[in-house]
C-alpha cells in the first residue's frame, strides 16, 4: 500500500479519536454537579427509578441495537436524551431512541457534506458537531417555547389555587377544579392534569408533584412544589405562601421586562452600524464622489 495512503488513513483515525475525546471531555467538564438538597422540600426521592427507554436494548443481539446502546451510554446520552424527551412534553411522534438516531444521522451527514465540498478527509472532525446539532437547532428551541407557554399562565394559576384553597378546598382538588374550568388547556393545564391522574393512579402526592417539576424543568415550578412540600412537612399556611410567591413571580417578571427594555437600545446599535449608517454615508457622500470622479480634483 502506498505510504501516503497509510499516513492519510492514520491521520483520519487520529482525527476521529481526538474529536470524540474532545467531545467527551467538554461534555463531562460542563456536566452539572450534584447538588446537596435539604430534607425539607426535597422532591428527588424517586429520581432515577423510572425505566429507561434504552433498557429494552440490554441483551439484544442486533448490531444496531448494540450500537445504539453503546453510543447512548459511552457518550453519556442516555440520561440526557431521557431528560430532553421529558422536557419536550413526551411527544407521541418521537422517543429517546429516535432522537439518538437523528443525532447519529446528523453526525454522519455533516462531515460527508463538508467532504463533498472540500474533498478533505479531515472533515471527519465535524462529526461531533453534527452529533450536537439537533440539540442546539431543534430540541432547545422547542423546550424553550414550551417552557415560555407554561410560565406565561403560571402566576394566574397560583392565584386561583390560593383563592380556592382559602375557600376550603384541598390543594389537589383545587388544581383539579382549575383544570376543569380552564377554557383552553395550555401546556400548564396539561401537566397539572397529568399530575392529578398520577395521584389517582396511586402515586404519592409528593412524588407526583416532583414529576411535575421535572417535566417542566422550570425553577419557578420547582420552588412552587417545594412550597407545597414544605407546607405539608411543617403544617404552615399554604394560602399566604402561594400569594406571596405569586406576587414575587410577577415582580420578577416586571424586572425582567425592564431589563430587556434597557438592553434593546444597546442591541439596536448592531443593525444601525451594519445597515443604517452605511446607507446614510453613501447617500451623503455619493454626490461628492461623483463630482470628484467626473470633474477631477479641485486643485
Amino acid at each position: 500500500m502506498n505510504p501516503d495512503k497509510i499516513q492519510s488513513v492514520f491521520l483520519i483515525l487520529i482525527s476521529m479519536a481526538g474529536s470524540f475525546a474532545a467531545f467527551t471531555a467538554v461534555q463531562r467538564f460542563f456536566a452539572p454537579r450534584e447538588e446537596s438538597r435539604s430534607p425539607i422540600g426535597d422532591i428527588s426521592d424517586m429520581e432515577g427509578k423510572e425505566v429507561s427507554a434504552f433498557s429494552h436494548l440490554d441483551g439484544s443481539k442486533n448490531f444496531w441495537d448494540k450500537l445504539d446502546l453503546f453510543l447512548a451510554r459511552k457518550l453519556g446520552q442516555e440520561k440526557k436524551l431521557e431528560e430532553t424527551y421529558m422536557l419536550l412534553g413526551r411527544p407521541a411522534n418521537t422517543n429517546p431512541l429516535k432522537m439518538l438516531h437523528l443525532k447519529m444521522i446528523a453526525g454522519t451527514v455533516l462531515p460527508l457534506l463538508f467532504f463533498a465540498l472540500s474533498q478533505s478527509p479531515f472533515c471527519i472532525i465535524f462529526m461531533p458537531l453534527g452529533f450536537l446539532l439537533p440539540d442546539a437547532g431543534i430540541y432547545s428551541g422547542r423546550i424553550r417555547k414550551r417552557q415560555e407557554d407554561i410560565i406565561h399562565n403560571f402566576p394566574t394559576f397560583v392565584d386561583l389555587a390560593a383563592l380556592m384553597i382559602e375557600s376550603g378546598l384541598d390543594y389537589m382538588t383545587a388544581f383539579d377544579r382549575i383544570v376543569k374550568i380552564a377554557p383552553v388547556k395550555t401546556g400548564l393545564e396539561l401537566e397539572i392534569e397529568k399530575t392529578i391522574n398520577e395521584v389517582q393512579l396511586g402515586y404519592a402526592r409528593r412524588d407526583a408533584l416532583r414529576r411535575f417539576s421535572l417535566r417542566t424543568g422550570l425553577q419557578e415550578v420547582r420552588s412552587f412544589v417545594g412550597l407545597i412540600v414544605q407546607s405539608d412537612e411543617l403544617g404552615t399556611s399554604l394560602v399566604e405562601l402561594l400569594r406571596n410567591y405569586s406576587a414575587d413571580m410577577r415582580f420578577r417578571r416586571l424586572n425582567k421586562a425592564e431589563k430587556l427594555a434597557a438592553q434593546a437600545s444597546t442591541k439596536m446599535l448592531i443593525p444601525l452600524f451594519i445597515f443604517i449608517f452605511p446607507t446614510v454615508f453613501i447617500l451623503m457622500l455619493a454626490p461628492m464622489i461623483m463630482d470628484l470622479v467626473t470633474g477631477g480634483m479641485p486643485f
